[in-house]
């Protein structure tokens, strides 16, 4: 009997869970860095119960969605518009908020990534404090970016996300144990509650808006149908499923420790990447700061390759037609959403604010996800015999209520 090296387990378990990669690419950005690593330095680990829950019902809302698709052979946007009544305006309601949030998400994105390049190369030794414009750096992240879709097919695009999300893992396990921070701290905040303080309800809504992300169970239906797979891949589904849900948790987990154990204890506040930069520089030193500019940069990208092709996708989902990335429609909607990302360089608002911004809309359009799922796979001539579980009702209708309580919150923080 032959044995399986160690690579090629490796490589056999990253095979299997290529559509969860593909969402944890997408889903762990710069906008969960921040928000995860703010939540940590104001709040210790008070808040790592939406965290938890919000992890919980992203695996809950993938395995839906993901079965729905197996079964009907259509992606959740066609199920949608054709199988509930007044489906076609909820549809094209879902397919414009999620445009809308996805395009400020890019803009903030690209701003942050740009300005932590810009942080790196004026640390690097020898560069005397050279400042390079972010423009030109989100230039040639944008050509790149477009290079690689222009001639790339989704495979390729698993591949690149694999390699983006285990820098991006790496990077922040190193730093936590460069950083070294309190365990006793991280294990004494765990006590759940909302602080009575300002903020406090929209930071909830954030982790929850880029966690618990409407746009990653639309996108969950697309990658699964992407991925070729069946009704036979029920099982696979279900484990990819879990498998991109505890990665998420453990990932944001790990970066709300970190400041959880370090700048929640010196009393030191957090509002921008490129200030959590310069605030671990002093306790990790220049190579800890390096880290987590190349851990931040990959979490960046990573989530850009899905935003891009978000529009495109949603029509072809909308539509019940085939998704050829080499199209002209493809191709024009791709570049168009790339101008997006040089939003930062010609807005007043700066990339974190663009950020809070993209995540209170994603807050804002989960019920108009989670509730028409519910509905979906309860339809006998839509699922035939596969029909979900009592256990699974209940878990969605759990979800329905976080998702209609986070977006209370949105509200009420921006009001």
């Amino acid at each position: 009997m032959n044995k399986i090296s160690p690579k090629n387990k490796i490589i056999i378990a990253l095979s299997a869970v290529g559509p969860g990669l593909f969402l944890i690419g997408y889903n762990i950005g710069t906008g969960s860095v921040t928000t995860m690593a703010k939540a940590g330095a104001e709040y210790g680990m008070t808040l790592f119960w939406a965290l938890l829950l919000s992890c919980l019902f992203t695996w809950i809302l993938m395995v839906a969605y993901g079965q729905m698709t197996l079964i009907s052979g259509n992606t959740a946007l066609y199920n949608i518009k054709s199988r509930i009544r007044g489906g076609k305006i909820l549809a094209i309601y879902i397919i414009i908020a999620l445009i809308i949030g996805e395009l400020l998400a890019l803009m903030g994105i690209m701003g942050i990534v740009a300005e932590l390049v810009q942080e790196g190369i004026r640390l690097l030794p020898g560069s005397r404090g050279t400042v390079v414009d972010t423009f030109w750096i989100i230039l040639l992240f944008t050509v790149l970016l477009y290079f690689l879709l222009w001639f790339g097919r989704y495979k390729v695009f698993e591949k690149v996300l694999t390699i983006f999300v285990i820098l991006m893992a790496l990077c922040f396990i190193t730093v936590f144990f460069m950083v070294r921070p309190s365990v006793t701290a991280i294990f004494e905040g765990m006590v759940p509650g909302i602080p009575q303080t300002p903020g406090a309800f929209r930071l909830v809504a954030a982790m929850a808006g880029t966690t618990c992300s409407a746009a990653v169970f639309i996108m969950r239906s697309t990658v699964v149908a992407e991925k070729g797979w069946t009704i036979a891949n029920l099982r696979n589904e279900k484990r990819d499923a879990f498998t991109s849900a505890a990665m998420m948790l453990f990932l944001s987990g790990v970066i709300m420790a970190v400041s959880a154990g370090t700048l929640h204890v010196m009393g030191l506040r957090l509002d921008t990447t490129v200030e959590m930069i310069r605030l671990f520089e002093p306790l990790g030193g220049q190579a800890a700061a390096f880290i987590l500019i190349l851990g931040i940069t990959g979490a960046g990208l990573s989530t850009v390759f899905p935003i891009v092709l978000i529009a495109p996708w949603l029509i072809s989902d909308y539509t019940g037609k085939p998704r050829n990335i080499k199209s002209p429609l493809y191709r024009v909607l791709i570049l168009g959403g790339l101008i997006f990302a040089f939003g930062s360089v010609f807005l007043k608002q700066t990339p974190p604010i663009l950020m809070v911004f993209s995540q209170a809309f994603q807050a804002a359009i989960l019920p108009a996800v989670a509730i028409p799922v519910i509905i979906l796979i309860n339809n006998r001539s839509l699922m035939g015999s596969n029909l979900p579980s009592a256990k699974m009702n209940t878990g969605l209708a759990a979800v329905i209520i976080f998702s209609l309580v986070t977006t209370y919150f949105a509200v009420i923080s921006f009001l």
